[in-house]
């Protein structure tokens, strides 16, 4: 996960479903050298499949990450997690960076959003 303390935290919008979600949750191990750098390239990367909408981000204080990827379809999660460039990243974070993980595929029958009038608008992605 790249460094988004300096961001105005702002969920992903509410989309019209059906779409679909990859939450990745994850616990890292103490070595981390390469991960933010391929980490960045992730992100930048899956903004080119298309069909892709969005993600958002979150870590506990106890080290639990989590990433929610949302995807227009499945052959856009399809094109993501197929792509080599990502799966080579995959085999590293298996060698190096995670200590377990999970990830949990679901398609979205349901979605709404809310935001307090006034509240500040943060970067919408997508």
């Amino acid at each position: 996960m790249s460094d988004h303390s300096q961001a105005l935290a702002s969920p992903v919008q509410a989309f019209e479903p059906p779409y679909y979600v990859a939450v990745f949750t994850a616990v890292r191990t103490q070595e981390q050298d390469g991960y933010s750098e391929t980490n960045a390239r992730m992100e930048d990367l899956v903004k080119d499949v298309p069909g892709f909408l969005g993600m958002d981000h979150a870590q506990t204080p106890g080290g639990l990450s989590i990433t929610v990827g949302y995807f227009r379809d499945a052959d856009a999660l399809t094109e993501w997690r197929c792509n080599a460039e990502h799966r080579a990243a995959q085999k590293r974070g298996q060698v190096e960076w995670y200590q377990r993980y999970t990830l949990h595929v679901a398609k979205v029958e349901r979605s709404h959003g809310f935001v307090r009038a006034g509240a500040p608008q943060g970067p919408t992605a997508g």
